[in-house]
């Protein structure tokens, strides 16, 4: 761990540019001051870094698990575990996101988390920043790898429980489930980010679910609806999806997996094309095959979650498609950087500023700015993770 008050300098990555030959100084965990010149109030020794980049830590609100555990798992210990492994791919603030499953299974997951987070120190890996209530509102054409069994329409007596516990920050539903109107607005109630996604629902169903605080898409192209998948459903004439709805509404925001598994350069291309660096995240939808070796794993709970293999470059079910990533975020930030034309800070604002500013946490976290959590890494010039600090202290 640094001491209190410690300075840096290098490049530093902010929202726009990367400031070239920058000092930037924290004190008691948050950044102090930012400058091309050394701060006169500090007297102390510099840290510089020759090569690379001073980066804000990022900030993955998709995440199921990593290192072996599963959030699902529902116990401290496998929360730690997966925090840990993510703070180690630079993740430093994290939405520990659920699977379907039971009302218990649910509500274990959430007691689990709730209890990392009070008694939070660096130890524990990245900061939870809250739950991500992802599962089990999914349509049932749209589970994916998730238990079919464990899916269902929103139960109000159930999410308004979870609600009430006061740490969900993003809630999904699949939009076109009975009772999904009534879910988005007590979510919003509540001051979630407030999705849709493992869904295949129409334009239509999407404008009501806008109307009711729908603001993003989950995993762009995954397990979402197209103009194909409707005209099953619907006949003709053909209707517009989820797709269409997202990329002509700016209000909206949406997510990609860049583990160059999910979605090729060019779609990553277009996604970023389409919505910019302010309204496209990027996540890691990462599974507990996360940094372990090739084999089977559960997903979700490791009681009763189905099970998926991982090849070590990412999850699927044989005969079936894929199945989440097994990458971290360092992951998704090289790819983006080296197969689509966006800048280094726009690469760098899609895994930190974006989503925190899209679940409301950009007042404290996501850039490096005077007044922010000091939640620090030092990359490599090849975007390689050398060094992570949370809240000003170091992991090692």
């Amino acid at each position: 761990m640094w001491s209190a008050i410690f300075c840096l300098h290098g490049s530093v990555i902010t929202p726009d540019v990367v400031l070239n030959n920058a000092f930037l100084l924290v004190e008691n965990g948050k950044i102090a001051a930012i400058s091309t010149r050394r701060p006169s109030s500090y007297g102390g020794a510099v840290t510089h870094i020759q090569s690379g980049y001073i980066s804000p830590g990022f900030v993955d609100i998709h995440v199921h698990g990593g290192a072996g555990a599963n959030y699902m798992d529902g116990n401290m210990e496998a929360v730690r575990r997966a925090n840990l492994a993510h703070l180690r791919h630079g993740t430093t603030t994290i939405f520990p996101t659920t699977t379907t499953g039971s009302t218990a299974q649910l509500s274990s997951m959430i007691q689990a988390c709730s209890g990392v987070r009070e008694r939070w120190s660096a130890a524990d890996g990245a900061y939870i920043g809250g739950i991500h209530f992802y599962g089990p509102y999914f349509a049932v054409e749209n589970v994916g790898c998730h238990s079919l069994e464990s899916r269902r329409d929103p139960i109000a007596e159930e999410y308004d429980y979870f609600f009430s516990l006061n740490i969900i920050r993003v809630a999904t539903c699949a939009a076109e489930l009975p009772g999904s109107e009534g879910f988005y607005r007590t979510a919003r109630k509540h001051g979630c980010l407030v999705t849709c996604g493992h869904s295949n629902a129409s334009w239509a169903e999407m404008k009501r679910a806008f109307d009711a605080g729908v603001r993003h898409v989950d995993h762009f192209w995954s397990a979402m609806s197209s103009v194909t998948s409707l005209r099953a459903r619907f006949g003709t004439p053909m209707q517009a999806s989820m797709e269409q709805f997202v990329l002509a509404h700016g209000e909206m925001s949406t997510e990609v997996i860049a583990d160059g598994q999910h979605l090729s350069p060019e779609l990553l291309e277009f996604a970023f094309q389409m919505k910019g660096a302010s309204r496209l995240l990027l996540v890691t939808d990462s599974n507990r095959a996360l940094d372990m070796p090739p084999g089977k794993y559960r997903f979700g709970s490791s009681e009763d979650g189905p099970w998926i293999e991982s090849d070590g470059k990412v999850g699927f079910v044989p005969g079936r498609g894929l199945a989440s990533s097994v990458k971290g975020m360092d992951t998704m930030v090289r790819t983006m950087a080296g197969r689509t034309s966006a800048t280094l800070p726009d690469v760098i604002r899609m895994a930190s500023l974006t989503p925190a500013e899209r679940i409301g946490i950009a007042d404290e976290s996501g850039s490096l700015e005077v007044g922010k959590w000091a939640d620090l890494l030092i990359l490599s010039s090849t975007l390689e993770i050398e060094r992570v600090f949370v809240r000003g202290q170091e992991y090692h």
